[in-house]
């Protein structure tokens, strides 16, 4: 059998992951396997059970299984563990950097230390760049649907670990909660040294305010999901001035809406936008970096060219220091002439 072009062009091509939230990499064998070591009774027993509820038709269908989930992470080890895999399985995609989601809020809630839940992370983290041949990141996100004053306690708890936390980020529920809301608490964590970046998700309502006050009000260095910004040329010019990054996700957006929104990515890669692809919540939407890039690729029918640029974006929109981002382009572009990709 003839091997695939396009799929081999994938699979060798070094990628950079901007958006994966480490609690979406609860893989149902963990799942079961910390449930069991800490006691956790669950309503699924075996991983059949648990696939069985992943079953969305919304943002919020999926954070009332995501959220659930997360009791059985209670202990350093059990953050150090989701780490790891995810990491683990990140270095046999050839993911070369990952700046990588958590949501402390979500753990503290429950009675679970800010500390333990940071440091256990931080422990498979910094392992990452000699053990997996990794260079990882963490970025703290503040839960939208949670009280101004969480996230401002929350990023109080941080400042200790301002030197080794990368940036800052919003997820969770966006409706009723604008990034503007959270205007204050963002300028001062850029005051501490934080990047900063707002998931806009897909289809929201108010979703283009909320991309204005992203790119006006808060002044965001990277955006998530965010692929409505098309239908605002005003702001997409303004994005893409700015050089900033989207953080696109296929396989979810096509989990929580009716389409993986194909046709808006694509748009913002010719308008010269640096969009790239991500995992998201890969144990949930079935599919890490390289799937959702493949299914990408066959649904919008794009070119190896188009390939490569969108990993060529997703360096080019990290955090990595500046000789890093030479570094691996060089790589890309390598591999792609490898694969008959001419050159830009």
């Amino acid at each position: 059998m003839a091997t695939d072009p396009l799929a081999a062009l994938v699979a060798d091509l070094p990628a950079c992951e901007l958006h994966v939230h480490l609690e979406g990499t609860l893989e149902p064998e963990l799942l079961l396997e910390l449930a069991a070591r800490n006691g956790v009774e669950l309503a699924t027993r075996t991983v059949e059970e648990v696939r069985a509820t992943h079953v969305f038709d919304s943002l919020a269908s999926f954070l009332a299984v995501y959220y659930p989930a997360m009791d059985v992470l209670q202990t350093r080890r059990d953050f150090t563990d989701l780490a790891t895999a995810y990491l683990t399985r990140a270095a046999a995609q050839d993911v070369r950097r990952a700046e990588v989601f958590f949501d402390p809020q979500a753990h503290t809630s429950r009675g679970v230390p800010f500390e333990v839940v940071v440091e256990g992370l931080l422990e498979a983290v910094e392992r990452a760049p000699h053990e997996l041949g990794v260079d990882a990141a963490l970025i703290m996100c503040f839960l939208r649907d949670h009280p101004v004053v969480s996230a401002e306690e929350t990023l109080t708890a941080s400042l200790p670990y301002a030197d080794r936390i990368l940036g800052v980020g919003l997820d969770s529920d966006e409706r009723g909660h604008p990034p503007a809301d959270f205007a204050a608490v963002f300028a001062r964590a850029r005051e501490a040294g934080y990047r900063l970046t707002v998931h806009c998700d897909i289809d929201q309502p108010g979703t283009l305010e909320h991309l204005r006050q992203a790119l006006e009000d808060v002044r965001v260095d990277r955006i998530d999901h965010g692929t409505n910004i098309v239908e605002a040329p005003e702001l997409l010019a303004l994005a893409v001035e700015r050089g900033l990054g989207f953080t696109s996700c296929p396989l979810s957006n096509g989990f929580v809406t009716e389409q993986m929104k194909a046709p808006e990515i694509v748009a913002l890669l010719r308008a010269g936008a640096k969009v790239c692809v991500n995992g998201d919540d890969p144990a949930y939407f079935g599919g890490y970096l390289k799937e959702n890039l493949l299914a990408l690729a066959r649904v919008a029918d794009l070119s190896p060219a188009d390939v490569v640029q969108l990993a060529r974006n997703s360096f080019e929109a990290s955090w990595a220091p500046p000789e890093r981002v030479a570094e691996h382009l060089a790589e890309v572009d390598a591999v792609a002439a490898a694969h008959g990709v001419p050159p830009r």
